[in-house]
């Protein structure tokens, strides 16, 4: 019995249609047929496969990945700062998928070399995600259910885009990180879902993704309103005290897994922020 599964899984996958996706980096990621095994290097990209259906095709994931809570059960193969090679190789992955400025370029030519097929994610813009999860879809052959997502999500965000179109813009300054004060610039999908909101992120100009920027920057750039993504509540800070939105009570603390995975969670602090300026022009 266990010979002829065997024979009949290698029938299936000689017969299967090879599959090929052009990646957020312009590479062409070419598959004998639909991965089976999938690693994920993002927590973003391992919301993305389960919100695909292809959840139980992970056999590894980054540290981060929490969400949701069928991914805490599964092995971890390390994060940003590096991965573990040995475990990856032993987990035997036909896909790896990576977060192109979340993850080393040195981890990724290292598995290329092992002739790993890597895909590359890099969302800018909400857009991407519907886009996202039709790529993966293709990928691990779950093309229906990723369909779906992708179209419920299309719907829903032009929904939001239409309620908010004609509103008055508000300058809102994002900080992502306290000490240092970090936030993000324009090309930032967080920056998105602000121009999403009728709403211009004043750090736009940035010119790192995600950077520091000065309390005196900060100061001159006079926010209307401050978007609280740190997990901490700063609303109390002495440091930020002579900031009018502060001084008005005009900060949102939003959840900044929600705000920066480009998942269809996204959509819900979508919401919450453009809700929340809305209140903000009134």
């Amino acid at each position: 019995m266990l010979a002829a599964a065997g024979i009949a899984l290698a029938i299936g996958q000689a017969l299967a249609e090879p599959i090929s996706v052009r990646d957020d980096s312009g590479a062409q990621v070419l598959l004998p047929a639909p991965a089976r095994r999938v690693i994920t290097l993002a927590p973003s990209l391992t919301e993305l496969m389960f919100a695909a259906g292809a959840g139980a095709r992970l056999v590894g994931v980054d540290s981060a990945s929490d969400y949701p809570n069928q991914a805490r059960g599964l092995p971890r193969i390390g994060d940003a700062a590096g991965i573990d090679l040995e475990r990856v190789i032993w987990l035997r992955p036909d896909l790896v998928l990576h977060w192109s400025s979340g993850n080393k370029p040195a981890d990724l030519e290292r598995l290329r070399k092992l002739s790993i097929p890597v895909f590359s994610s890099e969302p800018r813009m909400l857009d991407d995600v519907p886009r996202s999860l039709r790529m993966l879809g293709a990928l691990v052959d779950s093309q229906a259910t990723a369909e779906a997502q992708a179209r419920a999500f299309e719907r829903r965000l032009a929904e939001i885009r239409v309620r908010y179109a004609h509103q008055r813009t508000l300058s809102v300054f994002v900080a992502i990180w306290y000490q240092p004060l970090m936030t993000v610039n324009g090309a930032h999908l967080v920056s998105d879902v602000l121009r999403t909101c009728n709403a211009r992120n004043v750090f736009a100009d940035l010119q790192a993704l995600a950077g520091p920027v000065s309390l005196e920057r900060l100061l001159a750039a006079n926010p209307d309103a401050i978007v609280n993504a740190t997990g901490e509540d700063i609303a109390g800070s002495q440091r930020l005290r002579a900031l009018h939105a502060l001084q008005a009570g005009r900060i949102l603390r939003v959840d900044p897994d929600e705000l920066t995975r480009a998942t269809p969670r996204i959509l819900d602090a979508t919401e919450q922020v453009c809700t929340w300026l809305e209140r903000v022009r009134g």
